[in-house]
């Protein structure tokens, strides 16, 4: 049985069907499939930075960042624009 955890993701409640890595909760929100190096695999860009608890997680270290119960989490989309 997978015991789920609960996050807080962009000021809001998120429960993760267990142990899950930032790079698996970014491919997921975004739909593509994420190298260990934290680039999509198809090559495009993700415009995309990662902050748990405050402090920001590069993306080379996101396969390797087990979130967990209760952190909190902020994903922060690029936007260009004047």
């Amino acid at each position: 049985m997978t015991d789920t955890i609960t996050i807080t993701l962009n000021g809001e409640r998120h429960a993760l069907a267990g142990p899950t890595t930032a790079k698996d909760l970014i491919s997921g929100i975004v739909d593509k499939e994420i190298g260990a190096d934290g680039s999509p695999i198809d090559g495009s860009r993700l415009g995309i930075a990662l902050a748990v608890d405050g402090e920001v997680i590069r993306r080379g270290q996101w396969s390797g960042f087990t979130l967990a119960e209760g952190h909190s989490v902020d994903i922060v989309t690029a936007v260009q624009g004047g």
